[in-house]
């Protein structure tokens, strides 16, 4: 009679752990085709801690359904075709100018932004800077409040507390009255934001669209793409990007931050076509009830008496080409004088860390300012890591001592500026969807470096020294989180 040998259970688990990995590894390396880092990031996850590094991966590492997911860029983009071909016309035309010595001298980075991205330049624009987030909602409020047609309103976060209460009652008064409008909001991002909390928005006329909704009630295989624009159009007449979400923190109300340090800008001028066709794209993606047509009411006309060039600039994992970070990265190339960013995290892949130590090598004067504390604790020391590559390179940075800085500004040579929601990480770059606004006024610029000052005026100078005598424990953390950098 044959001897029958039985395997314990936890061997069978153990081999079933061992294949799936396997299989992973493969689609990682085989059909995914990662970048070297994500894809050695990844591997070490895997097969370090196998049955949890499995379900994170299934929840934020896997890409394959990405065409299935992203199709909406496709959608014409109805008014504007005309111009964008005329500028690229144009912007080829050795003899053209554009009455303005910052928009000739930056061409090659306009031309890119209209050719991957169809972000048209927008040039009789008024940019007002809110750095306070009391301010900034206390003008948005009021805008609200003075619609007469429609106002489309987006964010990443947004909470049912103190100023977001204020600001649901304010839509909802708007809808009562007729006005059209619209609220979206991410899933994940505002996942506190009941149903019930929206229910008089609602029976008031105000349409709701979610991104990326949860299929199951605790889990979101599609976690990780996240829509993390903030973008508001009130009319065709005022629109708001930048940093700012919507919640009692971001008026400095919570102890585990204390104030919050953000940009954000309010617009008037043509820009609003862009931001509203933007909004259009992502609200059509997100609202299967309410579909948005391309309709000349939301496209209005008006004089506009502003000055200030600028192109909206968007990017998401739907995209063929990192956009913004390719932005960032024109910028730096093209720094002769100066480089100016504020980020709270600071975690740039290798080709965007090559291009600033380069500038910090050859005399560009780079500063950087980041927070002193962290909300995401990973992210946190993969930031401080990349910092001290910085600080060898000659790079001056400032540690934010005022509460909790946020904001995502790039100036450039006292003349471009970049202001939006795209931090400088590859979760930026790579999953998150993102919007920026491309300035091209010195004016704005100078504005921005004011700014910056009065922001070193609180912050600590952090130097190579006081770095390099950092604790061991600091340096280990640093180093497990810059191994895992790549998929933050």
């Amino acid at each position: 009679m044959p001897m029958i040998i039985e395997i314990p259970l936890p061997s069978y688990l153990f081999a079933a752990l061992l294949v799936v990995n396997l299989l992973l590894a493969a689609i990682l390396i085989f059909i995914e085709r990662k970048d070297a880092q994500a894809t050695w990031a990844w591997l070490l996850i895997l097969f370090f801690i196998p049955l949890v590094g499995f379900i994170i991966y299934i929840l934020l590492g896997q890409t394959l359904t990405r065409r299935k997911m992203f199709q909406w860029e496709g959608i014409k983009k109805v008014g504007l075709d005309h111009l964008i071909s005329e500028q690229k016309d144009d912007l080829l035309s050795p003899t053209f100018r554009f009455n303005s010595t910052t928009v000739d001298e930056n061409r090659d980075l306009i031309y890119m932004h209209l050719m991957n991205n169809d972000a048209i330049l927008t040039k009789q624009n008024d940019v007002r800077i809110y750095t306070d987030g009391k301010k900034k909602f206390d003008q948005l409020l009021t805008d609200i409040k003075n619609a007469e047609t429609f106002i489309h309103i987006q964010y990443y976060i947004f909470r049912y507390d103190g100023i977001g209460k204020e600001i649901i009652d304010a839509l909802t008064e708007k809808a009562k009255e007729g006005v059209k409008v619209r609220l979206l909001y991410d899933d994940l991002g505002s996942r506190s934001l009941r149903k019930r909390y929206l229910k008089a928005f609602r029976e008031a006329g105000g349409e709701i669209g979610i991104f990326f909704p949860s299929r199951f009630t605790i889990v979101n295989l599609r976690l990780n793409f996240r829509n993390h624009r903030k973008l508001v159009n009130i009319d065709g007449k005022y629109g708001y990007i930048g940093g700012f979400n919507v919640g009692d923190e971001y008026l400095g109300k919570k102890k585990k931050f204390g104030y919050w340090r953000d940009t954000h800008l309010r617009i008037e001028g043509p820009a609003l076509a862009a931001i509203q066709t933007r909004f259009i794209l992502d609200w059509n993606q997100a609202s299967k009830e309410y579909h948005i047509s391309y309709h000349n009411r939301y496209f209005p006309q008006f004089e506009y008496t502003g000055k200030t060039p600028i192109q909206i600039v968007s990017s998401g994992p739907d995209s063929e080409f990192e956009q913004i970070k390719n932005g960032y990265l024109k910028m730096i190339m093209d720094a002769r004088k100066s480089i100016l960013i504020q980020t709270p995290y600071f975690i740039p892949d290798q080709t965007l860390l090559d291009a600033l130590r380069v500038a910090a090598q050859t005399g560009i004067e780079v500063k950087i300012m980041i927070p002193n504390k962290p909300d995401h604790m990973f992210v946190y020391w993969a930031t401080t890591s990349h910092i001290g590559e910085m600080l060898k390179s000659g790079a001056t940075v400032y540690i934010y001592e005022n509460g909790f800085i946020h904001n995502k500004v790039l100036v450039v040579d006292e003349k471009v500026s970049s202001v939006g929601t795209a931090n400088i990480d590859q979760r930026s770059f790579k999953l998150n969807f993102e919007v920026n606004a491309f300035i091209y006024d010195p004016a704005i610029a100078n504005d921005l470096i004011q700014d910056f000052a009065e922001d070193v005026k609180v912050s600590t100078h952090l130097t190579l020294e006081v770095y390099e005598n950092r604790a061991k424990r600091i340096r280990f953390k640093e180093s497990i989180s810059r191994l895992l950098s790549p998929i933050l």
